[in-house]
């Protein structure tokens, strides 16, 4: 009763514009409040952390030539958080290694800033994480669903921008943890909102950004290749198929040679860059990820039993079987709604099967996992709750866990005042959802009052792992089962209003 009388009060409100501000400054305080805690490898040395890493790449972009950013030298030594994301993340550095060099000298004083820690450059890279995430992120997503939810009414837009930008995980990381990953996926989203709106060309741009932003961006490269291969194939004539396969395909090679072309007047250097993205040198997966070779640890050791060209073989193969029929999928029927859903699967293998994961990357799949949320809510909702989950002995160890208690609360309580039709579900899904909460609950209490034995010391980290893996395997099953059980009235209607609009240009 009282959520009726909420939501109608607000629909009679005349000001949606100014509650879609509000929105926004919502947003900007849930971020700005995580920022006040400490961040990865605060006054840890002598690597201290993520925020050294960021700090660092400014220092070495803004001092050193293009050539020498991923190279070993005597300014430049690779094992103190040696440059190993692509170009666009270097420019990025080296922006705001600028300003910084502006403000004050010593933040990215070659050689002599490490480790630098001050009241004031910590505000910096505070606000420059911001800046990006407003412009950027923030963006991107306020138009996403407003094109989702073209026919919905002006509370319903700004309650679902709320609800997207309102995810606990993203925050955590990039505003607790300290990273930027609001730039890729925010430029991911330009991408998908721009498939939505049918501008195929704009849309390969954005993505390629999003790629050359950071290389994990290709957990949803094979969507947008087959969405857009299917795309073209079926345009009415031959000659239209192909001009339009080659209008993206000129997009996409324009946008790659602009942001390589410092790197393209040498070989070389352009070596170097691909050998610092794709190190195969390192382990199966990071620290304790919730993916399957991590999860499968516990009984088999696959460094034991195979090696690491093995490995490599066997994570390709994986992850390529398990995109499959994803893909198909959506080359034989490019609609949107099945882009979406690719968009999860695919990433979703990409994070459960492949090489080197990071237990970060779950970002990457819950972006498009957000933006099916007016058509999940239920297994939306769940997914966002497990995959913050799932990161939590990262969030712990950087001081996050009031954070992460606060976020994942006030997330759920905006999902439940948006009235996302929970009651839709099925009673074993809902009573599914209440046991793996409560059983997410039971590790966390396990977790912060018993001490693991001298023998496993990592026992409720790869606890944690292991609870999530299991969860996002059956959520890869239930979205493929989606994808392929797509209305076929749906499916149908969607491409003869493509081709409807072709006839039409």
């Amino acid at each position: 009763m009282y959520k009726k009388s909420f939501t109608k009060r607000m629909e009679n409100n005349n000001s949606i514009t100014l509650f879609i501000y509000l929105i926004f400054l919502f947003s900007l305080l849930q971020r700005w409040s995580v920022s006040l805690n400490p961040y990865s490898g605060a006054g840890s040395p002598p690597m201290f952390g993520d925020y050294e890493a960021q700090r660092h790449w400014m220092e070495i972009t803004h001092h050193l030539p293009v050539d020498k950013w991923y190279v070993q030298g005597a300014d430049n030594d690779l094992q103190y958080w040696g440059l190993d994301y692509p170009p666009l993340t270097a420019y990025h550095s080296k922006l705001c290694g600028y300003f910084s060099n502006l403000l004050n000298s010593d933040w990215v004083a070659l050689n002599t800033s490490r480790g630098y820690e001050s009241y004031e450059h910590k505000l910096f890279m505070r606000y420059s994480v911001v800046a990006v995430d407003v412009f950027i992120y923030m963006t991107s997503i306020t138009l996403v669903v407003t094109s989702l939810l073209a026919k919905a009414n002006d509370f319903e837009k700004a309650m679902g921008v709320l609800l997207l930008l309102s995810y606990p995980g993203l925050i955590l990381i990039d505003h607790g943890h300290f990273q930027y990953n609001c730039v890729s996926l925010g430029f991911t989203a330009f991408s998908i909102y721009f498939i939505l709106k049918s501008y195929h060309s704009v849309a390969s741009l954005f993505f390629v950004l999003a790629l050359n932003y950071k290389q994990m961006s290709l957990y949803h490269s094979f969507p947008f290749f087959f969405y857009l291969l299917g795309v073209s194939y079926h345009q009415n004539t031959w000659f239209k198929s192909l001009w339009k396969l080659m209008g993206i395909g000129m997009t996409v090679v324009a946008t790659f040679l602009l942001c390589w072309l410092p790197f393209l007047l040498n070989i070389e250097d352009s070596l170097y860059v691909l050998e610092r993205l794709f190190p195969f040198n390192r382990g199966l997966f990071e620290d304790k990820v919730a993916n399957v070779w991590c999860a499968l640890s516990v009984v088999i050791k696959l460094k034991n039993i195979l090696q690491q060209p093995q490995i490599i073989k066997l994570c390709l193969g994986s992850t390529l079987l398990a995109c499959l029929p994803s893909c198909i999928d959506v080359l034989r029927y490019p609609t949107k709604k099945k882009f979406l859903y690719s968009l999860i699967n695919c990433s979703l293998a990409f994070f459960l099967f492949s090489y080197q994961v990071h237990e970060k990357s779950i970002l990457i799949v819950v972006l498009p996992v957000l933006l099916v949320v007016f058509d999940e809510p239920l297994i939306t909702i769940w997914f966002s709750v497990i995959s913050t989950f799932s990161m939590y002995p990262l969030l712990e160890r950087d001081g996050q866990s009031m954070s992460y208690i606060a976020l994942t609360l006030i997330y759920l309580v905006i999902a439940y005042f948006y009235n996302l039709k929970l009651s839709s579900y099925h009673t074993v899904v809902k009573l599914m959802f209440g046991l793996s909460l409560i059983g997410a609950c039971f590790i966390h209490i396990g977790f912060a009052t018993i001490k693991p034995p001298l023998k496993l010391p990592d026992l409720f980290p790869l606890l944690f792992a292991t609870y999530s893996c299991l969860h996002f395997v059956l959520f890869w099953l239930y979205f493929n089962y989606r994808q392929w059980k797509c209305e076929s009235q749906d499916v149908q209607a969607e491409m003869l209003s493509e081709k409807t609009k072709l006839k039409t240009n």
